[in-house]
């Protein structure tokens, strides 16, 4: 499998959800995040997009997000039990497996996932983590775990011009969970949890900001 070329679609794909404002429907907001969603066009499920603004620089926000083993990621994140390296493609390119835990009160089975996985930095100090599922030869289904697939999915981290202590964080997120799942139960988790998902990486990063 042609992981860079794989890994370079998905880059240019997850900017544009970010540039496409069209078919967004908004399906939760709180203080700190709208979540909307629109049918995917990858997989017969929807793309989820989060946005807010967290209070900390670019670089602390990042500290958090980035996906790499022994990261932060594991220790605020509640989806994310485990992150593991299976290969690093070149200096941005990698091929990652995410353990998730069981959610909605063990409905959702846990999960694993392989993604390629490629850190993308733009002039104007944007920087993103792009992932979408690939097959690795040293990472098998494994028992214990349904093996879910990502599709195009990611973070985008925007420096705010004149406030150098928030960013803009843009989630992407479009899985298909595997297993038998009723579509009411992935369509309501999704939402309550991306909200989660940003007001637990606030508190990692004030939480960094304090040291």
């Amino acid at each position: 499998m042609d992981f860079v070329h794989k890994a370079n679609t998905v880059s240019d794909c997850l900017l544009g959800f970010k540039k496409d404002e069209s078919g967004w429907k908004t399906c939760k907001k709180s203080n700190d995040v709208i979540v909307s969603w629109r049918p995917s066009t990858e997989f017969p499920g929807n793309v989820y997009k989060g946005e807010g603004v967290i209070n900390g620089s670019k670089e602390k926000v990042w500290e958090c997000l980035e996906p790499v083993p022994g990261g932060l990621r594991v220790k605020w994140d509640n989806n994310v039990k485990k992150f593991e390296l299976l290969e690093q493609v070149t200096e941005i390119i990698s091929v990652c497996r995410t353990v998730t835990p069981s959610a909605a009160m063990g409905i959702i089975a846990p999960r694993d996932f392989v993604d390629v996985v490629q850190i993308k930095q733009y002039e104007d100090g944007t920087i993103s983590s792009n992932a979408t599922n690939v097959v690795h030869p040293g990472c098998p289904p494994q028992s214990g775990f349904v093996r879910g697939f990502n599709h195009t999915c990611g973070c985008i981290c925007v420096p705010i011009s004149g406030e150098p202590n928030k960013t803009q964080v843009f989630s992407f997120f479009q899985t298909d969970l595997g297993g038998l799942l009723p579509r009411s139960v992935v369509d309501s988790f999704f939402p309550s949890s991306m909200v989660e998902f940003y007001s637990n990486l606030a508190k990692a990063v004030k939480s960094l900001k304090d040291h």
